[in-house]
């Protein structure tokens, strides 16, 4: 059962620490689950894609995959869906109670001092780091299992392109007959799919 009061503590903290939101926790979360070797990096990596595609937070969705997951591949003995399931409403809750009461919390504080010069210097200071976590976990998921996961040149390559494309669609408008607009990241998503399918299947 140590696994569990592991995916606990270790979600507890996510929780607490996690500022920023699913992207800025990103590295955070594969610094506690892949460097213990609860899962590999190719399935974090695909957790990560599972939870955006999946409606709601990519941090609670990635603790609720990760609890199913983790447990079954750290002992066998918890292999099965009951112990799964026990490993995913642990996380989810591990995950999402301490932050509940964390912004139910700082909310009414700053509601009562928003025009303290203190609260606005904080957020200054938090504005930037936020960024930067955003930006690192863009940079690790720059990685060999997202682009290049069977050591193939060539598709590293179309990983690279596949990934350039979807940025500059969801990045810059399409002009269509005088008018502008940007592609639904929902589009986008399918297309990625299709061409994955087309490509590797």
């Amino acid at each position: 059962m140590g696994i569990y009061w592991k995916l606990i503590w270790a979600y507890i903290k996510i929780g607490i620490f996690g500022f920023g939101g699913g992207y800025a926790m990103l590295s955070l979360v594969e610094k506690a689950v892949v460097e213990p070797g609860w899962i590999s990096e190719t399935m974090f990596t695909d957790i990560v894609a599972i939870s955006q595609m999946t409606p709601g937070p990519i941090g609670i969705n990635s603790a609720t995959y990760i609890g199913f997951v983790a447990p079954g591949s750290v002992d066998p003995a918890f292999n099965g869906i009951i112990w799964g399931l026990l490993g995913s409403v642990l996380a989810t809750l591990a995950v999402s109670v301490p932050s509940f009461f964390l912004v139910l919390y700082s909310s009414h504080f700053i509601r009562r001092h928003n025009e303290s010069g203190a609260i606005k210097a904080v957020f200054s200071g938090l504005r930037p780091v936020v960024v930067g976590l955003i930006a690192s976990a863009a940079i690790m998921l720059m990685n060999a299992a997202n682009f290049n996961p069977n050591g193939i040149s060539t598709q590293m390559w179309t990983n690279i392109a596949i990934c350039v494309i979807a940025f500059c669609l969801a990045f810059f408008p399409i002009k269509v007959k005088k008018k502008s607009f940007k592609m639904h990241p929902i589009l986008i998503i399918i297309l990625a799919g299709i061409a994955g399918f087309l490509l590797y299947y």
